[in-house]
């Protein structure tokens, strides 16, 4: 699951369809925007990626489709992330799943061989385990892992409330798994923090 219902104000246009990697001498290098990358990303190591889109359904959605996800839109975007987060997980249980991976819109795509250790470390997890979120260099980052229980706890959470808070009442429930990927930790809220990003080949 992607959320990507924000209206971007500091960055000035949708970060959703921003360019991934970055433009090069102004020069888009792969046809791929942050929204087509996270879901190309996703798709091996999920069943199903869903996109929550707030008022920018109608411009996100030719790239949703395209790339092989499919949507469910936030009619109240302006009531935050959470709301975002707990319609995308009304989704997927809809879906019949009972698990999701769960990752925002403003950050580069996580590598595959991250996302395949968080699979792993979910799938070997013992059940008092409900969330697994990555961390790299002491920072906790996305996507995150959730199970059955995380997802009740999130839906049965205050209007008001974050993921934050959700996750803090239940840490004894989370496992922070380490990957060597810093895409996992980073923010891209403003055109120079976006123009501040590595290439891949960089990385």
């Amino acid at each position: 699951m992607i959320l990507a219902a924000g209206e971007s104000t500091r960055m000035g246009s949708d970060k959703a369809l921003l360019p991934w990697p970055p433009l090069a001498s102004g020069v888009p290098l792969s046809g791929e925007t942050f929204v087509s990358a996270a879901i190309r990303a996703l798709i091996p190591v999920t069943d199903m990626v869903v996109v929550v889109v707030g008022k920018n359904e109608l411009g996100l959605a030719p790239a949703v489709y395209a790339a092989g996800a499919s949507l469910v839109r936030n009619p109240t975007p302006e009531l935050g992330q959470f709301s975002s987060l707990r319609i995308g997980l009304r989704e997927v249980l809809n879906q019949g799943r009972d698990a999701a991976m769960i990752t925002l819109v403003d950050r580069p795509p996580a590598s595959a061989a991250g996302l395949d250790r968080l699979r792993s470390a979910f799938e070997a997890a013992p059940s008092e385990t409900w969330a697994v979120v990555p961390e790299y260099n002491g920072r906790h980052g996305h996507p995150i892992l959730i199970g059955r229980e995380m997802i009740e706890a999130f839906l049965k959470a205050p209007e008001t409330a974050t993921a934050r808070d959700v996750e803090r009442q239940y840490r004894q429930h989370v496992e922070y798994v380490a990957v060597d990927d810093p895409h996992v930790t980073m923010n891209v809220n403003t055109p120079d923090e976006y123009a501040a990003l590595p290439s891949p080949q960089t990385r």
